[in-house]
């Protein structure tokens, strides 16, 4: 009697058949981009029309300084879809919640009256501090937060500040932490709406796509192509994550660095230039 073919070796077999392939020429011309850069950085790229990657130090784990936004976002929505909250309701803000002068819900006067979503666009078009924090506690806190993370199969990527049991990694990688394997996966699995759901995943998207903070990466592409992005940066640490679609392009790439010697905040920064210049690259490759 001929026996069954195993039900898990076939599914083994459909995924190896779409394994992604290392693109080895891009792979070589970033490699020579990034040497000589005074730090740590690490780099992944997805092109997504022709599954092919590039990956150098993409499982090291580096800071997200204000990246941790998207998972922030990711908790939001997941109450939103669980009925706890809703995308227009209205929340009142109080000077206990104020973090920072230069934000502007920090500026916002006590008891005033203002939209959810609008405090999402905050956090990530203009990366307001304040925004980012009161969202984060209503979130579920980054406890909460991190079990997202955790259940989308992403097992370095977590809130660290004001999260319990997290002070280390607090001290050694700031408000949150990410790989650029992780952090690229998760604007991916966005983009393909297996976040939450179909409709919340759609609106994520839209919110990610008015990035105020355009001067850097975003900057090497046409200003006709959506870009849905998050940057980050502290002191000694500069970080993007790009989706990219238009002109015959989609493709998806993040560049995280730490321990950086120049922690100026001009726009000649060194990490800044060299995201500019692997954007601009990954624009003319691909």
């Amino acid at each position: 009697m001929k026996k069954s073919f195993p039900f898990f070796m076939l599914m083994l077999l459909c995924m190896q058949g779409y394994a992604q392939k290392t693109n080895q020429k891009l792979t070589k011309e970033i490699t020579e981009l990034l040497n000589g850069f005074k730090g740590n950085v690490g780099v992944y790229v997805h092109d997504l029309r022709r599954n092919k990657v590039v990956a150098i130090q993409a499982d090291t784990v580096y800071p997200t300084a204000s990246m941790v936004k998207v998972p922030i976002l990711v908790g939001v929505m997941d109450k939103i879809k669980k009925g706890e909250l809703n995308y227009h309701q209205a929340l009142t803000y109080t000077d206990s919640l104020f973090y920072d002068d230069g934000d502007v819900v920090g500026n916002l006067k006590n008891n005033a009256k203002i939209e959810l979503s609008k405090v999402m666009m905050l956090m990530l078009t203009t990366s307001d501090n304040t925004a980012s924090l009161w969202l984060q506690t209503i979130a579920g806190k980054g406890t909460r937060i991190n079990e997202l993370m955790d259940s989308l199969g992403l097992k370095n990527t977590r809130v660290n500040s004001r999260t319990p049991g997290r002070e280390n990694n607090r001290s050694q990688y700031g408000w949150g932490q990410t790989t650029p394997r992780e952090m690229a996966s998760l604007f991916e699995m966005i983009v393909r709406k297996k976040v939450v759901s179909d409709s919340l995943s759609e609106k994520m998207i839209r919110l990610l796509g008015r990035n105020y903070w355009d001067e850097q990466a975003i900057s090497q592409v046409p200003a006709n192509v959506f870009i849905a992005s998050k940057n980050g940066a502290v002191n000694a640490s500069r970080s993007e994550v790009l989706y990219v679609k238009g002109e015959g392009r989609e493709y998806i790439f993040c560049i995280c660095t730490k321990d950086n010697i120049d922690k100026s905040w001009g726009n000649d920064n060194e990490a800044w230039v060299l995201a500019m210049k692997l954007s601009k690259l990954l624009w003319e490759r691909l």
